[in-house]
């Protein structure tokens, strides 16, 4: 089972603050994903919300930048917490709803692996829109990202 680290923040250079996603997460929908989190890998309760928020963190920096053609990528932890969170389609779709202009934002997986840097860049997107960034969840694949490049889309 993963144990807590500190987490290392961001912060917005306009307000001064760190966003995070538990401000924009309901918190029964966070308990619920959070506990899907539990279930379904070995992690605790504190390592299952540290992935998540970075889910959440990267989908909405994600749908901030749509149409930019910046082939953001998460890492492979990052993707765990983005998984869980498209999985539940109803709130995946109010999401997307809320802050992607009620568009859905799709998934579209590729087999091979990027080795482009694009996770490292992503988490630096995902900072400078202000979001908490957990940088040793960042890390951990740091070169490579599944995702299709340059489309809209996870």
């Amino acid at each position: 089972m993963a144990t807590a680290v500190a987490t290392p923040l961001t912060i917005d250079p306009v307000s001064g603050s760190v966003r995070s996603a538990r401000e924009v997460v309901p918190a029964g929908l966070w308990d619920k994903q959070v506990g899907l989190l539990v279930r379904d890998y070995p992690y605790d309760s504190v390592m299952a919300a540290r992935v998540l928020a970075q889910g959440y963190a990267y989908l909405l920096a994600a749908m901030r930048h749509r149409g930019e053609g910046l082939g953001l990528a998460p890492s492979k932890l990052v993707d765990i917490g983005v998984h869980t969170i498209i999985l539940d389609t109803v709130a995946y779709a109010a999401l997307c709803e809320r802050f992607n202009d009620g568009r859905f934002m799709h998934h579209v997986p590729e087999i091979e692996m990027k080795n482009d840097g694009s996770v490292m860049r992503t988490a630096d997107i995902v900072a400078a829109d202000g979001w908490e960034v957990d940088l040793s969840l960042w890390a951990d694949a740091a070169p490579c990202g599944p995702c299709h490049p340059g489309n809209d889309s996870h």
